[in-house]
């Protein structure tokens, strides 16, 4: 519980640091929330495509050989969506009104990323609960040879394999 709530007093500094920064998500890579400051954005579905994008985004930058993912913009008709790495088992998403100072939110958004996986790894050291199953920490289940954030990918030539229930395809 400690966690969550050093995780939102970041949240809320935040969204003090950047004018028309309308919300701000942290979450697992593969996921699950960890603290949330949003006001019309349903967070659980939020941070559910998160993970999804943090995977294609993973991906992207290992295909172009770009080195590890830092961070992914998406630009919509009334704004930003921004996600942040948040070390490795962490994400933080950001959503900012279409006339945010872009620059200024990567910048804080950095910074913002930078301490919450501080805090993230300091809550797994200190054995909390919360973060260890939610950052795939001691006690949570990642599957074999996968990391979490990544999504299964058929490389070109292989061949499909069918999805047999219980699997965990």
């Amino acid at each position: 519980m400690a966690l969550e709530a050093d995780v939102l007093k970041e949240l809320r500094r935040l969204r003090t640091r950047v004018p028309l920064l309308t919300g701000a998500l942290a979450a697992s890579a593969d996921g699950l929330v960890l603290a949330r400051d949003v006001q019309s954005v349903e967070a659980e579905g939020l941070s559910a495509l998160t993970a999804a994008a943090l995977g294609v985004a993973h991906r992207m930058t290992d295909i172009a050989g770009r080195g590890h993912f830092r961070e992914l913009l998406v630009r919509g008709s009334e704004g930003y969506v921004a996600t942040y790495a948040a070390g490795p088992s962490a994400v933080l998403t950001l959503i900012a009104d279409e006339h945010a100072n872009v620059g200024r939110l990567h910048l804080e958004g950095r910074r913002s990323g930078a301490r919450i996986a501080e805090l993230v790894a300091a809550g797994l050291d200190n054995g909390d609960a919360r973060a260890a199953a939610s950052t795939g920490g001691p006690g949570a289940s990642a599957p074999p040879g996968r990391s979490l954030g990544t999504l299964p990918v058929r490389m070109p030539g292989e061949p499909r394999r069918p999805l047999q229930p219980g699997a965990g395809n």
